[in-house]
């Protein structure tokens, strides 16, 4: 599967639960008494805004266990961005709540709170944090930036966080939680930026085959060199594919669904060409080298005694296909394999021999065109849907499109689980 393929299941009250202890650590810690209320809705919302800062630079960690314990890395970005922007704009009430406690009593001095220019160094720190956060939130959300613009500011708000902390330290003098907090935010950034993105605890793996199963798509098969990743179907690697003679690579890691793990500890990745990286990854040839982080993800974990519903659209076959190669199916179930052409049908052929060969599997492939899948014409024929243990892996439309179907068919809540592509 391509780039951001992430599982969504039954929520986790661990990175929220994170944040607020955070937060409600600082707050607890600085909360003033007897002040006035605007100067204590100033010092709070900086403390609390502090709070969700280092959280959420705590949430941007990828490590396999650390995000398995907080529900994995779909909750984990979900709420480093709550908490990103959950910080700015506490942090963005903390001058503005400061001034209006100057304004009463008089308005001049509230003028000269909002001017960075008037203050101190370590107050004019603190603007030059927040202004650093609200441009790096501006081209974050903002929908048509390119991938590679978007990380490149994006890391940017790390070093934003740290000034803003900095800010705090200056003027507090000597505290400890203030300390503790840089340290925090400090081991978040370095681990995320050393270890993540750099890649120093990454496995080595050699490509030994390449084959292409569709149009726009290649499939890799990656050796270990030293230690080999314990991957199960449904999870997810992060890949950075290197230079070599005859290709040249992005240089960056990006997530690609498993879809094929084999006895020696070999891995398959097939990709997909659907933006620069990953078509450029189509050209890759064998004995090319590829460092691997992870494997992440628990998308096809839960209960195996029930009936199941498979929903693939695209390149969402990779994680059952990985699943399908393992042997039988060891409860009834029902593959629907939407594809736009037969040219774009991975796999087409293994599945139908797959099925021949397994009682407990059927498959249901369906040609799309370019129009929207007739999702309830593929439902209506399958008898015990609402019984069923249901994962969806496709494009966001499709997992949009379903899931009110299923609801309509009984499915239970905690019984659905999906994959989409659209998390950056």
């Amino acid at each position: 599967m391509n780039a951001r393929p992430f599982a969504h299941g039954p929520g986790t009250l661990a990175p929220p639960l994170l944040a607020l202890a955070l937060a409600g650590t600082l707050v607890a810690w600085a909360l003033p008494a007897h002040l006035p209320g605007w100067r204590t809705i100033g010092i709070v919302s900086a403390w609390a805004g502090t709070g969700l800062l280092v959280a959420s630079l705590m949430l941007m960690v990828r490590e396999p266990r650390l995000a398995r314990w907080l529900g994995g890395l779909e909750a984990m970005y979900r709420w480093h961005h709550r908490c990103g922007v959950g910080g700015y704009v506490l942090l963005l009430l903390h001058p503005l709540a400061l001034a209006q406690d100057a304004w009463q009593e008089q308005p001049a001095r509230a003028w000269q709170m909002l001017s960075p220019w008037a203050q101190e160094w370590p107050v004019r720190l603190g603007w030059v944090a927040l202004l650093a956060l609200m441009f790096g939130l501006a081209v974050t959300f903002a929908p048509r930036v390119g991938y590679r613009r978007w990380r490149g500011v994006h890391v940017l708000l790390g070093p934003a966080v740290l000034l803003a902390l900095v800010h705090v330290l200056v003027l507090l003098g000597h505290e400890w939680l203030p300390w503790a907090a840089i340290a925090a935010a400090v081991a978040g950034f370095g681990w995320r930026v050393l270890v993540s993105d750099f890649g120093l605890r990454a496995l080595p793996y050699r490509i030994t085959a390449v084959g292409h199963p569709a149009a726009a798509m290649v499939e890799t098969t990656l050796q270990p060199l030293a230690g080999a990743m314990n991957v199960t179907p449904g999870q997810f690697v992060l890949a950075r594919f290197l230079d070599s003679a005859r290709y040249h690579a992005c240089g960056e890691y990006h997530p690609f669904t498993v879809s094929g793990i084999g006895a020696d500890g070999s891995l398959r990745l097939t990709i997909k060409a659907l933006g620069q990286c990953s078509s450029q990854i189509q050209s890759i040839a064998p004995d090319s080298l590829v460092r691997l982080q992870g494997p992440f993800g628990s998308f096809l974990d839960g209960p195996a005694a029930r009936p199941r519903l498979w929903v693939a659209g695209g390149i969402g076959i990779t994680p059952f296909i990985a699943a399908l190669r393992q042997g039988p199916c060891a409860q009834p179930t029902t593959l629907v394999y939407l594809f736009r052409r037969a040219a774009d049908a991975a796999f087409a052929d293994e599945l139908r021999g797959m099925a021949a060969a397994d009682p407990a599997l059927k498959l249901v492939a369906e040609a799309t065109g370019d129009r929207p899948p007739d999702l309830e014409a593929l439902l209506s024929p399958l008898a015990g849907v609402a019984g069923r243990e249901v994962h969806v892996c496709g494009p966001p439309a499709l997992v949009h499109a379903l899931l009110p179907l299923l609801h309509r068919q009984g499915v239970r809540d905690e019984a659905i689980h999906h994959e989409s592509f659209d998390f950056r």
